[in-house]
């Protein structure tokens, strides 16, 4: 009789625990339509700025292309350029970042030697930026398609668990939760979850259930490091519309980190240092116009389509982060969830005994109270819950056996016992 009054309790709870389940699935289907949406604006906006790029250099083509007539007298500044150039930002790097300048010396220099005058006429640096970008964002985005396919297992194989403890306890609910069949038992009977390729969710279960392991541990690393790379590429941007301020840049040791580090990636970043140049100046106001009218209007063309895969980039980037950031919020109530309710999953491969899921096995009075011996002795309680090993628990003795909280008192310690071990 005790068991059987237990197991009412915890068959309560389990239904309870399957609804919340099913708040988790339902946050989870609802956050994939969200995701299908973010991916069309991520697709839109990488096409957009893989155009303007691809515009960029062929109007970069189109400009060296114009050149020839100007090509002695470029190349000729180019060769007392480059040399002053290397020194200035080599110069720079050792004053400033302390480290790694001979490796940057030597990278640089082989930059140069492959380089041409038209590398500073147009902003050259400016694409293998956007380049390098975009090889940033398309390892960003993989990084976050994966661990989101990580959550979408994750929170399936919690479903599809506690579906399967539904079908086996349905002949034993009780109101109220006799309506709960109507709003659960379809999906038991329809849902199919296609497998993803390189994941197997069934391994993936456990790791939800770890105590350091969570779903919002899952975003929280990307989004710490993408947090760091936005503050990286702002000032990135900021110092690719104000090339003039070098100088002053330089003496703004806030700045001084992110350039340290755009050096060492990449050294045509050392080209916006061609205002510290006389003859790197010299080319900048060359003037190929009395031979060729063109070349202003494609200056013009090329500077417009930096400046529209920029945005482009930097859009993106607002993309990929409003992503993770939305990822952390969901993250942390499905985990909220899960501790609540994501227990009942591990259920799905119990089978349930005719006396239910909660077995007492003996129960004693314990030895009265020394130090007040007319209290009424606790109560111990020992009882098996689904497959734990017994578990002996005390209700004070001014609860009697036949007291309806009693039972009630037992079934929620082993629950609790149960959830926290």
């Amino acid at each position: 009789e005790m068991s059987a009054a237990g197991s009412k309790y915890i068959d309560t709870e389990v239904e309870n625990a399957i609804s919340g389940v099913k708040q988790m699935k339902a946050l989870m289907d609802k956050t994939s339509k969200d995701h299908q949406a973010m991916l069309h604006n991520l697709e839109e906006t990488k096409r957009r700025k893989e155009e303007a790029v691809h515009l960029a250099r062929e109007k970069e083509q189109q400009l060296a292309a114009k050149q020839e007539v100007c090509n002695k007298t470029m190349l000729a500044l180019w060769e007392e350029c480059k040399p002053c150039l290397k020194h200035t930002c080599i110069r720079f790097y050792s004053r400033t970042c302390h480290s790694g300048s001979g490796l940057v010396g030597r990278q640089l220099e082989e930059f140069l030697n492959h380089s041409s005058p038209l590398s500073i006429w147009v902003n050259g640096e400016r694409i293998d930026s956007l380049l390098e970008q975009d090889q940033r964002q398309e390892k960003q985005f993989e990084d976050l398609e994966k661990h989101f396919g990580l959550l979408e297992d994750g929170v399936d194989a919690i479903f599809q668990d506690s579906t399967q403890v539904y079908s086996r306890m349905y002949p034993f609910f009780q109101a109220p939760f006799g309506g709960f069949r109507e709003v659960f038992w379809p999906p038991i009977q329809h849902i199919r979850f296609a497998p993803r390729r390189e994941r197997l969710s069934r391994e993936l279960h456990p790791f939800f259930h770890h105590p350091h392991h969570s779903f919002h541990h899952l975003f929280q690393p990307l989004f710490e490091m993408t947090q760091r790379m936005m503050e990286e590429v702002q000032g990135g941007w900021e110092r690719s519309l104000d090339q003039d301020g070098l100088s002053a840049e330089h003496q703004n040791s806030s700045n001084n980190h992110m350039v340290c580090q755009e050096i060492r990636r990449n050294s045509s970043g050392c080209l916006r240092m061609h205002n510290e140049c006389e003859k790197c100046r010299e080319i900048l106001s060359m003037d190929c116009q009395q031979t060729d009218s063109d070349q202003s209007q494609l200056r013009e063309q090329l500077k417009d389509a930096l400046h529209l895969a920029e945005r482009f980039t930097r859009d993106y980037d607002n993309l990929l982060h409003a992503f993770q950031a939305e990822m952390l919020n969901t993250t942390s109530i499905l985990d909220q969830l899960n501790r609540q309710f994501g227990w009942v999953s591990r259920l799905a491969n119990l089978t349930q005994g005719n006396d239910g899921f909660l077995q007492v096995t003996t129960v004693l009075s314990k030895t009265p109270n020394l130090e007040d011996p007319s209290a009424p002795p606790d109560t111990q309680v020992t009882v098996q819950l689904f497959d734990s090993e017994p578990l002996s628990l005390t209700v004070p003795g001014d609860i009697s056996w036949d007291d309806p909280r009693f039972m009630e008192m037992v079934a929620e310690q082993a629950l609790q016992h149960y959830k926290e071990n």
